[in-house]
């Protein structure tokens, strides 16, 4: 059965819970709208949806050191209570979403953050590329096939919207619904640091030979 966008928006109206998690478990019942409701209240996404409203001013800062050292990152993870803060379970979310954004390497935590002159100037460069690849199509298929591309590139840099790396099926958004319906509190991913040695340090290139021939003269 085809999922309509009507059919995602009524769900979504019904029960709070995220679009994408609507249309997923539209797909899964085969459009049945009663029995997606189940489905979404059974993962706990259509609470989470409601609690992601609610003040989160607790948490932790957690973080994660890789690579004997050369990448750590440093994680600032909100909650409700400090109660949950010291639970076991959130601590290790919050360890995971610092291994992940050292393996993922994310810009910003989400898509509102980005500045407008980077998505402007992304846009541009999409653009020239659509166009050297498809010189002639008509303006507005190019203008969705950039549109289509600046979602790609918001998946890349924008930490919420990529893969988790210990279960690529799921993005780290969906993640953390599944987590505040764990644990039941609003929790959000604040803000994020990724540090790499030596990144941004302009390297001395050697030239071996000449280091030996200086060496020899000397």
């Amino acid at each position: 059965m085809e999922i309509t966008a009507a059919m995602v928006k009524e769900l979504r109206e019904r029960t709070g819970a995220g679009m994408m998690d609507c249309k997923r478990a539209l797909a899964e019942t085969n459009g049945d709208m009663e029995r997606a409701i189940e489905v979404l209240r059974e993962k706990g996404l259509a609470s989470a949806a409601k609690k992601a409203g609610r003040i989160a001013a607790e948490g932790v800062v957690g973080s994660y050191i890789h690579g004997g050292g050369r990448i750590g990152v440093l994680v600032e993870v909100n909650c409700e209570t400090d109660f949950v803060a010291k639970n076991d379970d959130f601590r290790a979310f919050v360890h995971d979403v610092a291994m992940h954004i050292a393996a993922s390497a994310p810009q910003y935590v989400r898509r509102e953050e980005v500045p407008e002159d980077v998505v402007a100037r992304e846009r541009e460069i999409l653009r020239a590329q659509t166009l050297n690849e498809n010189p002639n199509k008509p303006a507005n298929i190019v203008d969705k096939i950039v549109e289509g591309r600046l979602e790609k590139f918001y998946k890349e840099v924008c930490l919420l919207e990529q893969p988790f790396v210990k279960d690529p099926d799921k993005t780290v958004e969906q993640l953390v619904k599944e987590k505040i319906a764990q644990i039941g509190e609003n929790i959000s991913i604040r803000r994020f640091s990724r540090f790499v040695v030596g990144e941004g340090i302009e390297k001395k290139e050697s030239n071996f030979v000449e280091e030996v021939m200086a060496q020899v003269r000397s």
